[in-house]
């Protein structure tokens, strides 16, 4: 190590080819970095490209540094050759020459003149925008490495966007064509049918979002939180995810629609066997409650409605759709009134269970009877008088009309607790009632 200089210590020649040894791969390193990024895919677009918005913006200042990148490159590589050219002079540098090399190797020995255009869009080392600055190598791979991370991160990104985005909206927008013509097809069309006015929609968004894709790729990249690598994010697809889930309900509508189509006839069939089936329980239900009305006396009989002829319009409509394959329209039409007969039906149902509430009431009155007379009868009590004389009464009650339900049940109740006297032993001597099977 030599006595100071104006950079410092003068370096010593083991010092000089060292430092000269490792500006050259530096060299070939920032070579090889500046040429694959003047090939990149990415940079060749966007110079070709009809930029709008952040990209326009961004582009011109890569380009800037770009061309100021390459301008810092020559200067490297010219100081690098002089310090190759002084070192090479002799094989045991004087000092002289060790001095010169130190300055040039340690010093601010680089000064790079820009053009105005190149300078005033990229960012320099002070700020100051000037038109030449003055640089130590050190400083100088510095600035480039800044340099080069930007304009590769601007790259980058914007091919990521376009790899990424205009062939995703190119394939559904191929799927939105073949969805239009099946659309079309069953009579899904805009101005009849919401469907059809989405895929209007849809097919404008997807336009103006290509275009918008293809112009300023860069408004559509999500940046990746706390990364600083060159590219460091994701394409933003939050506009084509929103139509890509508008043409798939788009499609379920159109399925449904298609379905409808392929099996219209068996669920209009359906429809009127439901809807007959309804109308018939009504009508018995009718039946049921002249019956009741005659043969059953102080009970309350619910009316019975009449049958629904604002369904058997529907069903006549939902046939002309069908007959003129207007799909799209009997597709809702269907749901609804399988909906609607369904619930007719159960209502017909519970308004004949109410309506034979009465005639169930006294069918299980005469049942009860029936069943204590038969096992009276079992265990030889038939002829008990007092049991004949209560039946008989019971009897003649549930057998005429009209019925009075509420005596009646009360004539079997006491044949029930006549009955129980009968044929619940008792204990000798206590008074009650006693089990007479014996004395015959």
């Amino acid at each position: 190590m030599g006595v100071a200089g104006p950079s410092g210590p003068v370096l010593d020649r083991d010092e000089v080819d060292r430092a000269l040894a490792r500006l050259g791969a530096e060299h070939e390193a920032i070579e090889t970095s500046l040429l694959a990024l003047q090939d990149h895919a990415g940079r060749r677009l966007l110079e070709g490209a009809e930029l709008t918005g952040t990209t326009k913006e961004r582009w011109g200042t890569a380009e800037a540094s770009i061309t100021l990148l390459w301008s810092y490159f020559d200067a490297y590589a010219d100081a690098l050759r002089s310090a190759r050219e002084i070192r090479s002079r002799r094989r045991w540098s004087s000092r002289d020459d060790l001095v010169e090399l130190t300055e040039l190797l340690r010093g601010e020995s680089v000064t790079v003149a820009g053009s105005a255009s190149a300078t005033a869009a990229a960012p320099t080392m002070a700020g100051t925008g000037r038109l030449s600055e003055r640089f130590t190598l050190a400083e100088l791979v510095e600035r480039m490495n800044e340099l080069y991370a930007t304009s590769l991160d601007m790259v980058v990104t914007a091919d990521a966007v376009w790899s990424a985005l205009p062939a995703r909206i190119d394939l559904l927008a191929a799927e939105l064509q073949r969805t239009r013509r099946l659309a079309h097809s069953v009579g899904v069309r805009p101005g009849e049918h919401p469907s059809g006015d989405d895929l209007e929609r849809i097919t404008r968004t997807l336009t103006s979002l290509r275009e918008q894709v293809v112009s300023d790729p860069l408004a559509f990249w999500a940046p990746a939180q706390g990364s600083s690598a060159p590219g460091g994010g994701r394409p933003d697809t939050t506009r084509y995810d929103r139509e890509a889930r508008a043409l798939e309900e788009v499609r379920r509508e159109i399925d449904a629609v298609l379905t409808v189509r392929q099996d219209a006839e068996a669920r209009l069939v359906r429809l009127r066997d439901v809807l007959s089936r309804a109308d018939r329980t009504l009508a018995e239900a009718r039946s049921a409650r002249g019956e009741v009305l005659a043969k059953i006396a102080a009970s309350e009989v619910p009316a019975v409605s009449g049958p629904p002829t604002a369904l058997q319009e529907q069903l006549a409509m939902a046939s002309e759709y069908r007959r003129h394959a207007q799909w799209h329209r009997l597709s809702p039409l269907l749901e609804s009134l399988e909906e609607k007969a369904e619930d007719e039906l159960l209502r017909a149902r519970e308004s004949l269970t109410a309506v034979t509430a009465p005639l169930a009431v006294r069918a299980e009155l005469r049942g009860r009877l029936d069943a204590y007379k038969a096992k009276v009868a079992r265990l030889g009590f038939a002829e008990d008088p007092l049991l004949v004389e209560r039946y008989d009464a019971a009897r003649r009650m549930l057998w005429s009309a009209p019925c009075d339900l509420r005596v009646a049940e009360q004539a079997v109740l006491r044949y029930q607790q006549a009955a129980a006297e009968v044929l619940v032993p008792r204990v000798p001597g206590d008074g009650g009632p006693q089990d007479r099977r014996g004395e015959s």
